[in-house]
């Protein structure tokens, strides 16, 4: 009998439980054994794992958060840390591993496979930054939460004739922010793809109170930079093990700005990681679950280095190098198209 390792690394996202429960299902239809790694490439590492079976991933589709549990842990940036993670998939007698994640997480698992190891991939990230995939598990919910946020901040924001900051996720991109703000109708969206001027930002929103429209709503997402200081604002520069500072503070810097600049009374909201927590879309259940089937049938066919992403309507397998070449961004073209709705 196979024997399938599962992991997932980096931060949470809806639909994790869903993609583990169906990698799960599909194995027991080939007769492979399914172990859990505990907290992403720390549990491979630790040799920390718990059996999986059909029983227990039943009914944990429909539930936010991750049973495996997660970590950051980078084994690419300790001493023979990959020879390490090889070392212990022998170990645990593994035929194969599926590694879960962002690009993070599936750059170590580039690196293991060109150890020899036998690896293919899942993709998931909220910020939806991945190449190749046109979606990965996470960014639908993550957009919907944020949507419902800003909805809501419409009618206090009109309550109180302000102008409301609302940070979003979107280190590099501005997926989230795009997305959740040109569907819950933002008057101005910034993203970390096109540098902003905050003199620019300062004349919209006073043109728009001379114009009688007496609150804005201005969605940003949390590595937006102006041009008049391009430093990311963050909360810590102390880095993680993939060299990431935690981002956050560019709502409320902006708030006090334009408060100062404008005279507009402004109040800032951080949506943080509710955009990570609670139940999972059906669209990331449905995903998840695809991309999760779709991974044991490339462990059963042996190709190895190998992911499955969405492209249209279709579940297609890539090679995993192409996914961690490049980041995703939101081309020019399409923030140029939603600026119309900048008024």
């Amino acid at each position: 009998m196979k024997k399938i390792g599962v992991l997932i690394g980096g931060g949470d996202a809806p639909g994790l439980n869903a993609a583990v429960k169906a990698i799960v299902y599909k194995a027991r239809e080939y007769g492979f054994e399914v172990v859990g790694i505990k907290r992403g490439w720390a549990g491979m590492l630790e040799l920390d794992t718990v059996p999986i079976n059909v029983n227990k991933v039943e009914n944990i589709a429909s539930e936010g958060g991750i049973i495996l549990y997660t970590s950051r842990t980078n084994p690419a940036k300790m001493p023979d840390g990959i020879q390490k993670c090889k070392e212990n998939m022998k170990k645990l007698g593994l035929d194969a591993l599926i590694a879960i994640g962002g690009d993070d997480t599936l750059g170590v698992a580039q690196k293991l496979c060109d150890a020899g190891a036998r690896v293919v991939g899942v993709p998931k990230t909220i910020d939806n930054d991945l190449s190749v995939t046109d979606y990965s598990i996470g960014f639908h919910t993550a957009v919907s939460i944020a949507t419902e946020a800003i909805d809501r901040l419409h009618t206090t924001a009109r309550a109180h004739q302000r102008v409301m900051v609302v940070e979003v996720m979107g280190r590099y991109t501005g997926w989230i922010a795009l997305y959740a703000g040109l569907a819950a109708g933002a008057h101005l969206i910034l993203i970390p793809e096109v540098q902003f001027n905050l003199k620019d930002v300062y004349a919209l929103l006073k043109k728009r109170k001379a114009e009688g429209k007496d609150y804005s709503i201005v969605v940003v997402a949390e590595g937006a930079k102006p041009t008049e200081d391009t430093s990311l604002i963050a909360k810590s520069l102390e880095k993680d093990q993939f060299g990431h500072v935690q981002l956050g503070g560019i709502g409320q810097t902006l708030e006090n700005l334009i408060q100062k600049e404008t005279g507009l009374e402004t109040r800032s909201v951080v949506l943080g990681h509710l955009q990570r927590g609670g139940t999972p879309s059906a669209y990331d259940r449905f995903l998840a679950k695809m991309l999760g089937l779709e991974a044991v049938e490339l462990v059963k066919k042996q190709k190895w280095g190998w992911i499955p992403v969405l492209r249209g309507t279709e579940i297609v397998p890539v090679q995993l190098k192409e996914v961690v070449a490049e980041r995703k961004v939101v081309p020019a073209a399409l923030y140029e198209m939603v600026k119309t709705f900048f008024q």
